[in-house]
């Protein structure tokens, strides 16, 4: 059984929150069986790593949990928030600042890398 999961997001995004709450569950999940657990940000995703944007989104109309709180638990359970240099480029505006669950900047070649070794398993949301 594989013990590693990267997990792409570039769909979920601030502006299709009904789509973020998943890959933060399927990371809780992994590492609950003690899976090293990557979360990819690529795209709009980014936006998701800037303090305020995910504590005010809500993956369904009742809102009873934000997306951030899904993002918490994930990485309080050992995730990695992992982003793509040039997206953060291109969707944050200087002077913006990141939750504290950012884990740094990885390239797209990373993932891919991911994605061909055979002791991953990926994801994409």
């Amino acid at each position: 059984m594989k013990t590693r999961l990267a997990i792409l997001l570039w769909a979920a995004t601030d502006e299709r929150p009904e789509l973020c709450a998943a890959p933060f569950i399927y990371a809780m999940a992994a590492t609950a069986l003690d899976c090293q657990v990557e979360i990819h940000f690529s795209g709009r995703a980014t936006r998701l790593l800037v303090a305020g944007v995910a504590e005010h989104l809500y993956p369904t109309a009742a809102g009873t949990k934000s997306i951030y709180v899904f993002m918490k638990e994930a990485a309080y359970l050992g995730a990695d928030f992992i982003a793509c240099g040039m997206a953060l480029g291109s969707h944050t505006e200087p002077g913006e600042v990141f939750i504290p669950e950012y884990s740094g900047n990885a390239t797209a070649t990373e993932f891919v890398l991911r994605a061909l070794d055979p002791d991953w398993a990926t994801l994409v949301f």
